[in-house]
């Protein structure tokens, strides 16, 4: 669907960083590097880019929990796409397959300004191919304050079934 999950994530994350800031080097790095499938990043990640990465990696990961299960192979794939990461990096990818679906907690976490493309970053995270996931997607449309209509033009975008009639 769409541009693709790699494509859209190094924009976001890209777009977040605006300005060179302080060198961390983890997670925001890593997503840059890998999902853009290049050797090096232009710029090194902020705190702030290193906090968008982990709530977009979050959005993603709750959604494909959203229906239930997460398995082997996913979660194989997720860890893949991710490249080579550090003990830590890793740790917080599997406690996140690990941790309990929470909407609510999701979408506290979400800066002003951002909704969209965390929900974006949802749509992404599933194939929307059963009412679990449309239930969930529509719980974080709400707790977001996202309206039907942007909702619908979001998945109209990316090529997904719409969740309103």
């Amino acid at each position: 669907p769409g541009g693709g999950l790699g494509d859209l994530l190094g924009g976001l994350l890209g777009a977040a960083a605006g300005k060179q800031g302080g060198q961390t080097g983890g997670f925001g790095d890593l997503l840059n590097q890998a999902i853009a499938g290049r050797g090096t990043a232009d710029l090194a990640p902020t705190v702030q880019q290193e906090a968008m990465a982990a709530l977009m990696l979050r959005a993603i990961i709750q959604a494909a929990k959203s229906d239930g299960k997460v398995d082997a192979a996913e979660e194989k794939k997720l860890l893949l796409h991710l490249g080579d990461v550090s003990a830590d990096e890793r740790a917080f990818v599997q406690a996140e397959l690990r941790a309990t679906v929470d909407v609510q907690g999701l979408a506290a976490q979400v800066p002003q300004g951002l909704e969209q493309q965390v929900y974006t970053m949802s749509i992404m995270g599933i194939d929307l191919d059963n009412r679990a996931e449309a239930q969930y997607l529509h719980q974080l449309a709400q707790a977001m304050g996202l309206q039907p209509q942007l909702v619908n033009q979001l998945h109209a975008h990316l090529g997904v079934p719409s969740i309103y009639s």
